[in-house]
C-alpha cells in the first residue's frame, strides 16, 4: 500500500518544483514474537521469548514485553542496559528520534539490539499498515510521533491475545511523560513510569541505583536556597553569540582549583583565546569539556589565575559561606599584566558529558541512601548519587552518570551505574584508566566480526589481480620479543647492474577492511591500538592484527610495497610502489638480528640482506641529522612480569641497539615517498603528518638550563638545535648530554595528522623533511590505511569512493585520529605509573641517585635514570614549620636555607608509595642528599629487596 505526499518547493533561482514523497505501508512485518502464525516468518534479527522469563514485578505479575518511549530510552539506558531488563520492543518512531537527538545513546541502543541475550526487538511501526499514523491538523511533530507510539503498544496487546488467550502476554508502556500516560490508561494500554516499573521488581533491588534522576524543572526551587544564576535558553544564547554579546567556547576545569576554570572561545581570531572563570557562580554548573556561552566582565573586575592549590575535600556539602571565603583567598593582588580577560557562563549550548568513573564518599548520617561520588578526574565537580548498597561500594572503584543539576544544589545530581571493582586492583584500575581516557576498548560487536573474511583463508586468483608476486623475495621482519602485530618487512638485494634493491614490505589491511563498512568504521572511531604495560586494546580484530595481516614467517600473506633501487651511497636512483604478495623468510627480533649481523660465522641470505639494511640505513641516518633531524631522548620503561603473578619485579629504561635504527631509517624513508606520491596525486585531500616548530618562547628553560652548566644551545633552526646539542658534552659529567635531549623533548609541540587541502604548513621540524605521512603501520594507526587507500587508488590498484577526496570529512577524520593518538598517550603513561607504583609497594622504600629536571618555587622535580622515573620533591609540607625559599626565575635556581639548587644537579632521593588517599595513590619522594637540616631525611630505612625470603621481610616489618 502506498502513501503520498505532495508539495511544492521554490528552488534557489525562483523556480518552482513539485516534490511527491512516496511512503509504502506493509502487512508482512513481524511482530517479533516467536510461535505467532499472522507474522511466522517475517522476523528479522533477534526475537522476543516466547515467554518472557522476566524478574517478577509486582505490578504486572503476567508474562510481559516492555515498549519505551523516547525518553525512557534516552535517559534510562542504564537501566535498559542491565542484564536483568530484557524481552524489549524498541518502536522505529523512537529509535529515529534517539538518532537525531544523541548519537553517543543510539550506538549504546543499536549495541544492545543486536545482542541476542536481551531479546530487544525493533519494529517497523513507521511502515506497517495497521501502526502508522499520519499527523493531523493543528498537531506537532511531538504529540504525532507521542501517539504513534501509543498506537503501536495497543496494536501490540491486540495482536499478542490472538496468539494464546491462555498466555495472557501483555505489552507494558513506560513513559516518563505525565499526559501521555494519562492517555495510554484511557486508551486501556497498561502504563508506568520507568521508576514505578524499576521499583516493581523486587527481586533486583540494585536496578533503583541506576535510575537516573530526573527532577521537574518546577521542583526544583522547593528545597533550600538559589546558589546559581538561571540558564538563559538556546534561542537567547544563540543571538548574544550573534551580535557579540556573548562568546562560545570550550570549558576547561582545572585539575588544580576546583574553583577555577577557563573557555577556549572559539573562532578564528587569535586573540583573547582565553577567558579566565573564578567562583562557584561565575562557573555557573558548567562541567569540564561542555560547550558553553561566556560574558565578560568588565575590565575592573578581571582577575589573574590562581597559583593556590584547592581541592574540593569538605563533607559539609552544602556549606556556600566556605566557598565563598576560599574564593576570597584567590583574588590575590595581581599585578596589572597578570590580568586576564575574565568571565561568567550564562548558558549550556551542550552538555558533553559522560560516565565517571571514582568512589564513593559515604555519608556519615546513618541508614542516608545520598551520599556524595568523587570522580578520579579532579576536573569533575563531586557528584550527589542515591544508593542503598553504600557499605558494599565504600573502598571500591564505580561509573557514575550525571543527570541534571539544579539551581539550589551545590553539586549535580546523577546515579550508579556500574561496580568495576576493588580499588588498587590490577584489571579494575586499568578498566578505569582506559574508560577516563576514553579508550575504546569493548570487545568487537558480532556486526563488526561479520566482515571477517572466512576461516581457513588463503590468498586466490581474484587476490592477486593488481598484484606482484614476490613470494621469492629473502624478506624478513624485525620487531620487539613478543610482537604478534607484525606491520612491516625488509628485504635488500643486489641487482644484476650492481645496484642495490631495497623493499619495504607494509601489511595490506586495506585489503581486508573496505570502505564505509563496520568493520571499518569501528577502526575509524578507534583510532589506534593502545599498548598498556601488559594489555593490548586493537584497533582490529585479532584474526587481522595477529594472524591475517600479521607478516609472520614462513605463510603468504598480503602486502603494499614500496620498492627503491639505490645505488651504494644510499642515493635513491628508482622507487615504484605495488601491492603484493609476500612469503618472510624470518621474524626477528632486535637482539637476533644485530646478533646475526655482528655474527662473522653467519652468512647466509638473511643475514647478508640484514648486513645491506644496516649498512645503508647509517648512511640514510647521517644525511638525515646533516639536514638537521633531531635525535631527542626520552626515558622509556620497561618492566619485568612475574611470570605467574604479573606483578611487575624489575624495572630498567629499555636498551636500543642499531637495529631498531636501521629500521626505523627505512619506515621514515617509506612514509617520506609515499607522502611525495599521494600530495603528487592528490594535492587537495592527502593525508599528511606535520610536527610544527615549537615557538622560541619554548626553549627558555632549555637554553636557561645549559647556560648554568656553562654551554651554549642554539634555538634558531633544528639544524643549529640538532648541533648545538651535539656538542653539549662535559667529560665529567656524561649523563649531561641525555639530560639535556630528554629536557628539548619537552619543549616540542605535537606532531598531528592534517589534510593537504586545508593547510599550507607542511614542514615536519624534528625530522627536517619537508613531508611526512604514516604508511607503514596499518595494523595499529588508522591513518595508515587512509594512506594506503589514497595510494592505491593512486597507482591504480584499487578504486576511490566519495569520502577519500573530501577534504572536510578527511579534516574531521584527522581531528578524531588526533585525539585518539593523545588519549593513547596519556593511557600509556598512566600504565607506567601505575605500575611503577606496583613496584614501589612490594620494593618497600628504596633511596637512590637523581637528577633535576626542573626547579619550581617550593620543589624541585627530578629524574630517576636508574628506574626512568621523574617525580617531585616538595619542600613544604602541611604542619610542618615552612622552610626559608628563594626562587630565582632567571638562573634558574631554588635556594633553600643555605643551599643552591640548579637544573642537572645530582641529588639523592628517597621514594615510597604514599596510600593516604585510595583514589589519588601516588609515587612520594624525600631529599636525602644534599642534607639540609630539617628537609632532608636518613637514608638509614633499609631497602627491601623482592627477591630477598618471604619470611625475612617479615622479621624486618615487625
Amino acid at each position: 500500500m502506498l502513501k503520498s505526499k505532495t508539495f511544492l518547493k521554490k528552488t534557489r533561482a525562483g523556480g518552482v518544483m513539485k516534490i511527491v514523497r512516496e511512503h509504502y505501508l506493509r502487512d508482512d512485518i513481524g511482530c517479533g514474537a516467536p510461535g505467532c502464525a499472522a507474522c511466522d516468518g517475517s522476523h528479522e534479527g533477534p526475537v522476543l521469548e516466547p515467554q518472557p522469563l522476566d524478574p517478577a514485578s509486582s505490578l504486572c505479575p503476567r508474562p510481559h514485553y516492555l515498549l519505551p518511549d523516547t525518553n525512557v530510552l534516552l535517559h534510562q539506558i542504564d537501566v535498559l542496559e542491565d542484564p536483568a531488563i530484557r524481552n524489549v520492543i524498541v518502536l522505529q518512531t523512537v529509535l529515529q528520534e534517539v538518532r537525531n537527538r544523541s548519537a553517543p545513546v543510539y550506538k549504546r541502543i543499536r549495541d544492545v539490539t543486536n545482542n541476542q541475550e536481551k531479546h530487544f526487538y525493533t519494529f517497523t511501526n513507521e511502515h506497517h499498515r495497521e501502526t502508522y499514523v499520519e499527523q493531523e491538523q493543528g498537531e506537532n511533530a511531538n504529540d504525532r510521533n507521542d501517539r504513534a507510539i501509543r498506537v503501536a503498544a495497543k496494536w501490540y496487546n491486540e495482536h499478542l491475545k490472538k496468539i494464546s488467550a491462555e498466555n495472557h502476554l501483555q505489552v507494558i508502556f513506560i513513559t516518563n511523560d505525565k499526559k501521555n500516560k494519562e492517555k495510554a490508561i484511557e486508551e486501556g494500554i497498561p502504563a508506568f513510569t520507568c521508576e514505578e516499573y524499576v521499583k516493581s521488581l523486587t527481586a533486583n533491588p540494585e536496578l533503583i541505583d541506576r535510575l537516573a534522576c530526573l527532577s521537574e524543572e518546577g521542583n526544583e526551587i522547593e528545597s533550600g536556597r538559589i546558589i546559581f544564576s538561571e540558564h538563559l535558553p538556546l534561542s537567547k544564547l544563540q543571538q548574544g553569540i550573534k551580535s557579540g554579546t556573548y562568546l562560545q567556547g570550550t570549558f576547561r576545569a582545572s585539575r588544580e582549583n576546583y574553583l577555577e576554570a577557563t573557555v577556549w572561545v572559539h573562532g578564528d581570531t587569535e586573540d583573547d583565546k582565553e577567558i579566565i572563570l573564578q567562583g562557584l557562580k561565575n562557573l555557573n554548573r558548567a562541567v569540564h569539556e561542555d560547550i558553553v556561552a561566556v560574558e565578560l566582565l568588565p575590565k575592573n573586575q578581571w582577575v589573574a589565575p590562581s597559583s593556590v592549590v584547592l581541592h574540593d575535600e569538605g563533607q559539609n556539602e552544602d556549606d556556600v559561606e566556605k566557598e565563598e571565603e576560599r574564593e576570597r583567598i584567590l583574588k590575590t593582588a595581581a599585578n596589572e599584566k597578570m590580568l586576564k580577560p575574565t568571565g561568567r557562563v550564562v548558558g549550556i549550548i551542550k552538555r558533553n558529558w559522560r560516565p565517571y568513573c571514582g568512589m564513593l564518599s559515604k555519608s556519615d548520617i546513618k541508614e542516608s541512601r545520598r551520599h556524595l561520588f568523587t570522580p578520579a578526574d579532579r576536573r569533575i565537580p563531586r557528584i550527589r548519587i542515591e544508593t542503598r548498597q553504600a557499605s558494599a561500594l565504600e573502598g571500591r572503584r564505580i561509573i557514575v552518570a550525571i543527570d541534571g543539576w539544579p539551581r539550589n544544589s551545590r553539586y549535580p545530581n546523577g546515579h550508579f551505574v556500574k561496580n568495576l571493582g576493588d580499588v588498587g586492583d590490577k584489571e579494575t584500575e586499568t578498566e578505569v584508566l582506559l574508560l577516563e581516557h576514553d579508550v575504546p576498548h569493548q570487545p568487537f560487536s558480532q556486526s563488526v566480526l561479520s566482515f571477517l573474511p572466512k576461516m581457513p583463508w588463503s590468498i586466490t586468483e581474484k587476490d592477486m589481480k593488481n598484484r606482484e608476486d614476490l613470494r621469492h623475495l629473502c624478506v624478513c621482519s624485525v620487531d620487539p620479543p613478543g610482537c604478534t602485530d607484525i606491520d612491516d618487512a625488509l628485504h635488500c638485494r643486489e641487482l644484476e647492474n650492481g645496484n642495490l634493491e631495497i623493499g619495504v614490505h607494509i601489511a595490506d589491511v586495506s585489503h581486508f577492511i573496505r570502505p564505509g563498512n563496520a568493520l571499518d568504521q569501528e577502526s575509524a572511531r578507534r583510532g589506534t591500538t593502545v599498548y598498556l604495560c601488559e594489555k593490548r586494546i586493537d584497533m582490529v580484530p585479532e584474526l587481522l592484527s595477529s594472524n591475517l595481516c600479521s607478516l609472520r614467517c614462513n605463510v603468504d600473506r598480503l602486502a603494499f610495497s614500496c620498492i627503491w633501487e639505490m645505488n651504494h651511497n644510499a642515493e635513491i636512483l628508482k622507487v615504484r610502489f605495488t601491492k603484493s604478495a609476500i612469503n618472510s623468510k624470518a621474524s626477528l627480533t632486535y637482539a637476533e638480528a644485530q646478533m646475526r649481523i655482528d655474527s662473522a660465522a653467519m652468512n647466509d641470505e638473511i643475514t647478508t640482506s640484514l648486513r645491506g639494511l644496516n649498512k645503508l640505513a647509517k648512511i640514510l641516518k647521517k644525511r638525515r641529522i646533516e639536514k638537521g633531524a633531531l635525535t631527542l631522548s626520552s626515558p622509556e620503561v620497561r618492566f619485568h612480569m612475574d611470570s605467574e603473578t604479573h606483578d611487575p619485579i624489575d624495572l630498567q629504561t629499555k636498551e636500543l641497539r642499531e637495529t631498531n635504527s636501521m629500521v626505523e631509517e627505512f619506515m621514515l624513508l617509506a612514509n617520506i615517498s609515499v607522502a611525495k606520491k599521494i600530495h603528487e596525486e592528490f594535492s587537495e585531500h592527502a593525508l599528511l603528518r606535520k610536527h610544527p616548530a615549537p615557538p622560541p618562547s619554548n626553549y627558555e628553560i632549555l637554553v636557561k638550563a645549559a647556560k648554568s652548566k656553562n654551554l651554549e644551545i642554539k634555538t634558531d633552526t633544528a639544524k643549529s638545535l640538532a648541533d648545538s646539542l651535539d656538542r653539549a658534552d662535559s667529560p665529567t659529567f656524561p649523563y649531561l648530554n641525555t639530560l639535556l635531549r630528554i629536557l628539548a623533548t619537552r619543549c616540542m609541540m605535537q606532531a598531528v595528522y592534517f589534510c593537504s587541502g586545508m593547510d599550507n604548513d607542511f614542514h615536519h621540524y624534528g625530522l627536517a623533511s619537508p613531508i611526512y605521512t604514516h604508511f607503514t603501520s596499518p595494523i595499529r594507526r588508522y591513518a595508515d590505511i587512509i594512506v594506503h587507500r589514497l595510494l592505491a587508488v593512486a597507482i591504480g590498484a584499487d578504486c576511490t569512493y566519495p569520502e577519500l577526496t573530501d577534504k572536510h570529512k578527511l579534516a574531521d577524520l584527522c581531528k578524531n585520529l588526533n585525539f585518539r593518538h593523545k588519549m593513547a598517550q596519556y593511557a600509556q603513561r598512566a600504565s607506567v605509573a601505575f605500575h611503577t607504583q606496583l613496584f614501589f609497594k612490594s620494593k618497600g622504600i628504596v633511596s637512590e641517585d637523581a637528577y633535576i629536571l626542573f626547579v619550581r618555587k617550593n620543589a624541585i622535580v627530578v629524574l630517576i635514570p636508574k628506574y626512568g622515573l621523574e617525580g617531585t620533591v616538595f619542600f613544604e609540607e602541611k604542619d610542618k614549620p615552612k622552610p626559608r625559599l628563594i626562587y630565582d626565575d632567571e638562573i634558574p635556581s631554588l635556594k633553600i636555607e643555605d643551599t643552591v639548587f640548579h637544573i642537572f644537579d645530582k641529588v639523592k632521593v628517597k621514594i615510597m608509595l604514599d596510600s593516604s588517599n585510595l583514589q589519588h595513590q601516588k609515587i612520594r619522594m624525600s631529599l636525602v642528599e644534599p642534607q639540609i637540616p630539617g628537609i632532608s631525611i636518613l637514608a638509614d630505612t633499609p631497602n627491601m629487596d623482592i627477591d630477598e625470603p618471604e619470611r625475612k621481610k617479615k622479621k624486618r616489618e615487625k
